[in-house]
């Protein structure tokens, strides 16, 4: 028999309008049905007169469901806090105490940390220390078996919560916010965490605990920072939430990832290792001299910067990509290069029509310099393949179509991501993804489905074979090559017939068509693609 979930609600700062909260929760739970517990977060008393709190505490008014507070945040309030142990302050109002572990009748774990951090000794009643933190993880995570806890009440923000998330706002994650508690948040691994003093409503994008393809998976954490009670805003401070403990949970259920899960945000990424060296301006020139012949509009080239070269008498120097260590037939300096099929160049990449294209508006995503994969990348490079993909995405929704990109990193030299339309009409996403996952079980191919937000290079280093595919939801399916792979197995899925209906296409060798019909193809995606194109500022 499946455990019932608990019903929960947690609210941001009360700052003692006790009467708004509890009024709210009554009218919720009237609505909805009743919920199990309150968690409150931040400051729950505030420097308004105690009149409204006497009637609670003298037991004239009492809070409709079972509420649990953190301690203070500030010298003014630490009067009402007078066990750092935890105690009952009114009925149904209980402090929990300034760290520690509480865990319900039903398992349910919930660990909490009162205060706002300090790094001076003597520690302040209202703050907390690295040494609270560092007990705080001794005593949970070096339990046997250790996997994390259900929630994670502090009242400040962890610092840098927002790094590979959605927008915290006005809030600046970088500046703002307590290391010690991303250290805790790390360590303990919640399902939720919870925070407040910040005024302000976000609900960030849940992160993965673990490194994909790395270690074994995990489940993610939900990050949720809450208003002050009755703002003027109606910035949400009170949240609901369902949760089956943690130790009841099936496994592959507890481990399952949401479509929209981001990287760990406390997780520091490497440095990008430079590349190359600077050169002049004049070896880079000879890198892009195909730029105006392509350019049928009078427009000047913008720098990776996005400044228009021509504004300084100094501009920046370039760094010369990457030199293939022999001939190469795409990077773009080289004269094996088949120039007429090129329909846009930007600053460190540039688009070409596919040589035996499944469609007339197949194209490649192909850096100027010589890079063999996505994953050994410079940052700038990745920055603007990003942008043409945004681009392409734009440009082919605009004409009725989604697109489909691959990457096969094994046979090859050079990167090629491969972009595909695919007429709306035609199939869905989710089709077009079943498809690609039963070609693989067919075919003995381990796909895995990534996180859409997963960096690649965290799953492949650099030199490792592969085959990724990304759709136009952001999904990602990913298989790391170990022997052999059969060379046009993207193209074979999306020229089935539950894809394009075109099987006699899946070999591009088959497609080819003479140079005066490709440089046609390419004149017209040009024209169509001009009104997208970001390589270019008009006067």
């Amino acid at each position: 028999m499946a455990q019932k979930p608990l019903r929960l609600l947690a609210c941001g700062d009360v700052e003692g309008k006790f009467d708004a909260l509890f009024n709210r929760v009554r009218a919720i739970q009237k609505k909805s049905g009743n919920f199990d517990l309150l968690l409150c977060v931040g400051n729950f008393f505030g420097s308004t007169p105690d009149a409204e709190w006497e009637e609670y505490k003298t037991g004239i008014k009492k809070a409709p469901i079972q509420t649990y507070v953190l301690g203070a945040n500030n010298q003014e309030t630490v009067k009402y806090f007078q066990d750092v142990d935890g105690c009952e302050l009114a009925e149904n109002i209980t402090y929990l105490g300034r760290k520690g572990v509480f865990t319900g009748s039903s398992g349910l774990q919930i660990v909490y940390l009162s205060g706002t951090e300090s790094l001076n000794e003597p520690v302040p009643g209202y703050s907390f220390s690295p040494k609270d933190v560092s007990s705080l993880r001794t005593m949970l995570c070096s339990t046997p078996q250790f996997k994390g806890v259900d929630i994670l009440l502090t009242s400040p923000w962890p610092k840098y919560v927002g790094n590979f998330g959605n927008s915290s706002g006005e809030v600046d994650t970088k500046k703002c916010g307590s290391a010690l508690i991303s250290s805790l948040a790390t360590g303990l691994k919640p399902r939720y965490h919870f925070a407040a003093l910040e005024k302000t409503y976000y609900e960030r994008l849940p992160y993965r605990n673990h490194i994909v393809l790395q270690e074994n998976a995990q489940h993610a954490t939900r990050f949720i920072a809450l208003a002050n009670v009755g703002n003027p805003e109606k910035k949400k401070y009170l949240y609901a939430f369902s949760i089956v403990p943690m130790k009841l949970m099936d496994a592959a259920e507890l481990v399952k990832q949401p479509p929209d899960v981001t990287e760990n945000p406390y997780r520091k990424s490497g440095k990008e290792a430079s590349t190359g060296k600077q050169t002049p301006a004049s070896e880079e020139e000879s890198a892009c001299q195909f730029f105006f012949d392509l350019n049928e509009k009078q427009g000047r080239k913008r720098s990776s910067t996005g400044r228009d070269s021509k504004s300084s008498p100094y501009p920046k120097q370039p760094r010369k990509p990457p030199q293939p260590p022999g001939p190469c037939w795409f990077c773009l300096a080289s004269p094996e290069v088949e120039k007429h099929l090129v329909v846009n160049i930007g600053t460190h990449c540039y688009l070409a029509l596919a040589k035996g294209g499944l469609s007339d508006d197949h194209v490649l995503i192909l850096p100027i310099g010589h890079y063999q994969s996505v994953v050994e990348l410079s940052a700038e490079v990745v920055e603007e393949v990003e942008k043409y993909k945004a681009t392409l995405r734009r440009f082919f929704r605009s004409r009725g179509k989604r697109c489909v990109l691959f990457e096969r990193n094994y046979k090859s030299h050079h990167l090629q991501l491969q972009v595909i339309p695919v007429p709306l009409s035609s199939c869905a996403t989710d089709d077009i993804k079943d498809a690609f996952i039963t070609q693989a079980q067919e075919q003995q191919i381990e796909l895995l489905e990534i996180p859409e937000h997963s960096d690649i290079k965290q799953i492949a280093q650099p030199g490792a074979a592969y085959f990724y595919v990304e759709l136009d939801t952001g999904e990602k399916l990913f298989h790391r090559i170990k022997k052999n792979f059969p060379l046009q197995f993207g193209r074979e899925v999306l020229a089935s017939e539950a894809i394009l209906n075109i099987p006699d296409k899946s070999d591009w060798r088959k497609c080819q068509i003479s140079k005066e019909e490709e440089e046609t193809l390419a004149r017209r995606f040009r024209k169509d693609f001009e009104p997208f194109d970001f390589t270019v500022d008009d006067d």
